[in-house]
């Protein structure tokens, strides 16, 4: 037990250090080339935090266990939305770049109607949903390959001369490892615990799990704000989202296709089409829309989606 609790707290260390050198590579980068923080953190910095998801749903999906890569998917995308974005936008409300999100914005909304049409009609995650899923993701970095080459330059330009680029890079890199090794530590540490303590497995597949390939959205969300990058953390939020649907799924889905799970009825309806999907649509409205009608986060926002995870949370056990 003394070694499980040491690798936990190791875990924790590396998360947080992690998360220190991701956020400063991060912004780094974007001085470097002159672009705003929240389309860098649309791209480079959610790709490198949803890797995670990515290699526990492949993994889940080759071992038959695709009910869980749909799982992580929603879950993930319900806490990064519910829980992370929620979190800056009630600690730190304020302007936000809605022009910088159209994109991610436009190409999740099309990624979440594809995912619902075949989740309320198929019902299978079939190899060509997955190619298809793909497919969008590589229509959203070229897209935004573009889009940065023609994003306007921040108003302010560093005053100092910029850290050389490699080693931005190796912070990044470095970064997003620590996250990774520093996440898989806390979640199998942490679930040992669990079991110790007499935690239910059903309990421990919702928490650790589904927040657990969450923690480096999390670390780098709350590194950003504490650090004054609210612009980064959005922006991670809004482009993992995007990921988890058509990069984590569309993965997935091509290597070990999967039908949509059988965990439970509610009001007679499969109980994932009842409520998990209907929440993943609502919160995901509640986050983006006033971003790009008004330009802003509201601290009213943000208490409501936090309500609506925890309740969410609650609902799963009660429900």
């Amino acid at each position: 037990m003394p070694g499980v609790i040491l690798l936990f707290l190791l875990g924790l260390g590396l998360l947080i250090k992690g998360g220190d050198w991701f956020v400063d590579g991060a912004t780094a980068l974007a001085r470097r080339f002159r672009l705003p923080e929240i389309l860098i953190g649309s791209t480079i910095v959610s790709i490198g935090t949803t890797l995670p998801e990515v290699m526990v749903s492949t993994t889940s999906a080759l071992s038959g266990h695709g009910e869980m890569a749909y799982g992580n998917t929603i879950g993930s995308v319900i806490c990064n939305t519910a829980l992370i974005a929620a979190l800056s936008a009630a600690v730190r409300p304020g302007p936000a770049d809605g022009k910088s999100l159209r994109l991610p914005a436009a190409l999740f909304t099309a990624a979440a109607v594809a995912f619902g049409a075949v989740a309320y009609t198929t019902g299978q995650f079939s190899r060509a949903v997955g190619l298809g899923l793909l497919g969008l993701f590589l229509v959203y970095l070229i897209l935004s390959v573009r889009k940065m080459r023609t994003a306007p330059a921040p108003e302010a330009a560093p005053a100092e001369p910029p850290a050389p680029l490699w080693r931005t890079l190796l912070g990044l890199v470095a970064g997003a490892a620590a996250i990774a090794w520093g996440a898989d530590l806390l979640v199998d540490n942490g679930t040992r615990l669990a079991e110790a303590l007499g935690v239910p497995e059903a309990v421990i597949a919702l928490t650790f799990v589904a927040l657990g390939t969450s923690l480096p959205e999390l670390v780098t969300a709350v590194t950003a704000l504490a650090k004054g990058h609210s612009a980064l953390s959005l922006g991670n939020v809004i482009g993992a989202n995007l990921l988890n649907l058509v990069l984590v799924t569309g993965t997935a889905a091509t290597l070990a296709p999967f039908p949509l799970p059988q965990d439970g009825t509610l009001f007679g309806v499969n109980r994932s089409l009842a409520l998990d999907l209907p929440v993943m649509a609502a919160v995901s409205l509640v986050l983006i829309l006033p971003v790009l009608l008004r330009g802003r986060l509201y601290r009213a926002q943000g208490i409501l989606l936090l309500a609506v995870y925890g309740a969410f949370c609650v609902g799963q056990f009660l429900l």
